[in-house]
């Protein structure tokens, strides 16, 4: 009996820290998105979660691990958009579901100055693991195998150009250079196929 009152309580402890770390995330994008992604701060976003600054360092050791959790988020998102694009679209079908994610995740540009930061840690591990998700599924929805070294070197510049159209079409630089991201998708696309 005191064993499964344990366990109970142990479920709800567990519970609890999950849901907190949640609300400290929801509320750490709310600031990012209000000030951006490298402007965020510890103190903000514990203001922003109704919760003492020195409480989220139970859940963050810093500001770069919080970064690296929103991003690790993103890239779920990212590997979720591109499974779900129409398999007949190909890379342009999945291209598009990661430009639409891209273009609004200020937090991927942010993480990468993060990521030397929290090396080793558990935060460094779930970004990884969420970046191979996101890289297998770009791979599958593209039709570019990731088989070998040549084929991964294939889907990491297949990732590598959608993340930089995602810049230069958040920064407009893309418009103003006359294209379109569906030009270039469809240019990436005619490359890899090929």
């Amino acid at each position: 009996m005191a064993e499964a009152a344990v366990r109970i309580s142990t479920g709800r402890r567990h519970a609890s820290k999950a849901a907190s770390r949640a609300a400290i995330l929801e509320a750490a994008r709310r600031v990012a998105v209000r000030d951006g992604a490298r402007d965020l701060s510890l103190r903000g976003v514990a203001a922003e979660a109704g919760f003492a600054p020195a409480a989220l360092y139970g859940y963050f050791r810093n500001k770069d691990e919080l970064l690296l959790a929103l991003a690790a988020d993103d890239l779920s998102a990212l590997a979720r958009a591109m499974r779900e694009a129409p398999p007949s679209g190909g890379l342009a079908g999945a291209g598009a579901a990661a430009l639409d994610i891209l273009r609004g995740a200020e937090t991927m540009a942010a993480a990468s100055a993060a990521l030397p930061g929290v090396q080793g840690g558990d935060a460094e591990r779930l970004f990884n693991g969420r970046l191979i998700a996101a890289l297998k599924a770009l791979s599958d929805a593209s039709g570019v195998s990731a088989t070998g070294r040549q084929g991964q070197c294939d889907v990491l510049l297949l990732a590598a150009a959608l993340s930089g159209l995602a810049m230069f079409s958040r920064s407009g630089r893309l418009d103003a250079l006359g294209f379109t991201p569906e030009e270039m998708i469809a240019r990436l696309d005619s490359r890899f196929r090929g």
